[in-house]
């Protein structure tokens, strides 16, 4: 366990890191929404990706749609999570997770697992952020029918607005390697649009389920 502990602590750092750094950002695709950008990844030969966004929501509220956690809001609004499953909890911030994600971009991407340790952390200021990365557990091996992905220190901030309670700047960063023998330009391309896709269909639905 304090392994897993020790991974958490590191890809939070790295995440504090992401948020800090403010070079070598591209600018990728821009909705009502989001503002997404992206540079090339220090963890592996992929992308990084920044998706930044104001939510019409409170932190806890934005926090509640989004918390990894079996049978939650988040199955009943992110297209690209066909189920999420706790494998271990680990103390009341830090659990072992396994998600599925469905098919996509008419099929070319066939349906995915991810094993990953998640760590919940508050800071003073209000934000709450959920922090993930790739791990494995003797429970959850890889199994037929999943192409087994990574994903690197990635999550999100709920971060509150000064002066304006009922909402929330979402800064979210993904970085996945999705594995399998899939061109570069699928990746790209998926990853752009899944990304707007998630903070739009997570727009409504703080809208829709914890107004």
């Amino acid at each position: 366990m304090e392994c897993y502990r020790e991974v958490a602590a590191r890809a939070a750092e790295k995440m504090q890191g992401y948020r800090e750094d403010l070079s070598g950002w591209r600018s990728c695709k821009r909705t009502n929404e989001i503002s997404i950008f992206w540079k090339p990844s220090a963890e592996f030969h992929g992308n990084i990706y920044k998706a930044d966004g104001i939510l019409p929501a409170k932190p806890e509220a934005v926090f509640k749609c989004i918390k990894p956690e079996a049978g939650g809001l988040r199955e009943k609004w992110d297209k690209n999570l066909k189920e999420l499953l706790i494998v271990e909890i680990i103390d009341e911030n830090i659990c072992i997770t396994r998600t599925i994600t469905p098919s996509a971009f008419m099929k070319i991407i066939s349906p995915r697992d991810f094993l990953d340790v998640v760590l919940i952390k508050q800071y003073e200021d209000g934000t709450i952020a959920s922090v993930a990365t790739n791990v494995e557990h003797p429970q959850c091996p890889p199994e037929p029918g999943y192409v087994r992905g990574v994903n690197y220190p990635c999550g999100c901030f709920c971060i509150p607005v000064p002066g304006e309670p009922g909402k929330t700047q979402l800064l979210s960063f993904f970085q996945s390697n999705l594995s399998g023998n899939l061109p570069h330009s699928i990746v790209d391309s998926f990853f752009a649009s899944s990304i707007a896709d998630f903070y739009s269909n997570l727009t409504r639905a703080v809208k829709m389920l914890v107004a």
